[in-house]
């Protein structure tokens, strides 16, 4: 079964298109191929757009015009997405069952039971005349989940084993981990999210160098600085990082505004520009190994593995940082168990997509905090049934 994943993270620079051939049946995600993928970046100017509407600051029509002409703009992108991935895989739409979105995340508030993601369903089936399954978090928080994370869903079905207790951990704006246990067993998986991943060093990095870089590519900056033990230490002292599970986070708490913060409070202190990345990717690891500790099951003690996903499994300092902050676990990129490491999150969605079009179950209440299984997405139909 064919289906399109699509996925634009909390760092909102792009989007990832998976296409993936999946069982036809829903109890079944192996084996699985992963036909195509590419990454479409986003202009910059629609990124800061998309970082100021999660930061609540209007745009110059207001927030609820600005609000809808993203919702659109940003679906007309992510056809265009599925269109060159198409093509590049030599298939036409009608050899598609379905394209599941995630769509782009600008507001997500647990605490009130809602989360918000635009890039328009409708917009995207009309311009593919593919069936679109989209708006996944929604049913999740209204059966009491906290609608996050979603991602352990694919993390079991396709990374579990029964001879290793295993983590998967993605790192992409935000951090999120899923314990996945030897015993298989799904309602035994335990996921969350950790904390800010990619999400304040982009942010840091992209003033500091004022707009001319997005990200410390190759953990570069934070290769060359050191580690502020103080701030490191400030930063530790959260709320959220001691909150235990189920709980997920977004922008809204680490975003534009807090690595705005950050940098002014760096520059009073005439601190070097890769000393603040490199005690801030120091706080990903460190929180990443409490979080193990803390709140896995056994406190990590029978984690023998750490597979990495996400931008920041491509970053070096990030992975030398978690070696080194949890001694005695394997830390490897997803790929080393077949799933490249910055297709899995759209690979994800395309999962839970083959599943909303069976009509069947397409996350884990476990990890969320819902009541009970749900089928997850709105489905917006294809041409196939147009008038």
């Amino acid at each position: 079964m064919l289906v399109v994943g699509l996925m634009s993270g909390t760092s909102a620079d792009g989007v990832d298109a998976a296409l993936v051939d999946w069982p036809d049946q829903a109890t079944h995600a192996r084996p699985f191929e992963l036909v195509a993928f590419q990454e479409t970046e986003f202009p910059r100017e629609l990124q800061g757009r998309i970082h100021r509407l999660a930061a609540d600051e209007p745009g110059s029509g207001g927030v609820v015009r600005e609000l809808a002409a993203l919702d659109v703009e940003l679906a007309e992108r992510f056809a265009v997405a599925v269109h060159r991935l198409l093509a590049h895989a030599g298939l036409s739409a009608g050899q598609i069952a379905g394209i599941a979105s995630h769509g782009q995340t600008v507001g997500h508030f647990p605490e009130v039971g809602a989360s918000l993601q635009i890039g328009n369903p409708s917009v995207l089936a009309e311009r593919t005349g593919i069936t679109t399954v989209a708006d996944f978090r929604p049913r999740d928080m209204a059966a009491g989940g906290e609608g996050a994370p979603l991602a352990p869903f694919f993390h079991h079905a396709v990374m579990s084993d029964p001879g290793e207790c295993r983590a998967a951990l993605n790192l992409g704006g935000i951090a999120n981990v899923t314990w996945l246990p030897d015993s298989g067993a799904p309602d035994e998986v335990v996921a969350f999210d950790i904390g800010p991943a990619n999400a304040l060093v982009d942010g840091v990095v992209q003033i500091q160098s004022e707009g001319r870089e997005r990200m410390d590519r190759d953990g570069a900056m934070a290769l060359r600085g050191r580690v502020d033990v103080a701030l490191l230490e400030t930063l530790l002292d959260d709320d959220y990082l001691r909150r235990p599970p189920p709980k997920s986070t977004g922008r809204e708490r680490y975003g534009a505004r807090e690595a705005r913060d950050l940098v002014a409070a760096w520059r009073e202190r005439e601190g070097r520009p890769e000393d603040l990345v490199a005690t801030l990717v120091a706080f990903t690891a460190q929180a990443t190994a409490n979080a193990c500790r803390d709140f896995l099951p056994h406190g990590a003690k029978r984690l023998a593995r750490l597979l990495v996903g996400g931008g920041g499994a491509a970053n070096p300092a990030v992975m030398s940082a978690l070696a080194g902050a949890l001694p005695g676990v394997s830390v490897e990129p997803f790929d080393a168990v077949g799933v490249p490491s910055g297709a899995a999150e759209a690979m994800a969605f395309s999962l839970m997509g083959r599943n909303a079009l069976l009509g069947a179950p397409n996350h884990l209440p476990s990890c969320t905090g819902a009541h009970g299984a749900r089928v997850l997405g709105q489905i917006v139909p294809g041409a196939a049934v147009r008038a």
